[in-house]
């Protein structure tokens, strides 16, 4: 197996790890809407879960650099920096204070990143049968 094909296959990997985790906090917060949970319990769980997705997505950006994809690299430059400028400013915990009023932008940002990380899971998918053809094609 070629080097590009691995990397899209672990970024095949992480995408969905990503995905679902996504999917998780958005529940949690409906949740939370629906009073099935307190905010003190919903921010204890999505707190220790936000630092490493952002350092799983940086990995995956990592190896996208260091295989000399490029295209997968810059689609993924914009949730990469997202996530660096809320971990720089320190906007990244959930405060169970706060958790109600922004309940709904936390909902709209984990659709958006179910969004972003359902789209790279078929481009993932998709790199990785062209660059096992081309593996095959070679051979």
């Amino acid at each position: 197996m070629s080097w590009e094909a691995l990397a899209f296959l672990l970024g095949l990997v992480i995408a969905a790890i990503l995905m679902f985790g996504a999917v998780w906090f958005v529940i949690l917060l409906t949740d939370l809407e629906a009073d099935y949970i307190n905010p003190i319990e919903l921010c204890n769980s999505l707190n220790q879960w936000v630092l490493p997705e952002a350092i799983t997505h940086s990995t995956l950006f990592a190896i996208f650099i260091l295989n000399g994809l490029w295209f997968p690299s810059l689609i993924n430059l914009p949730l990469l920096a997202w996530n660096i400028n809320k971990i720089a400013k320190s906007t990244y915990h959930y405060d169970p204070m706060q958790v109600f009023r922004h309940v709904a932008t936390y909902k709209k940002e984990g659709m958006i990143k179910i969004g972003f990380f359902l789209c790279c899971f078929f481009y993932y998918l998709y790199g990785l049968i062209i660059a096992l053809i081309h593996e095959s094609a070679i051979l």
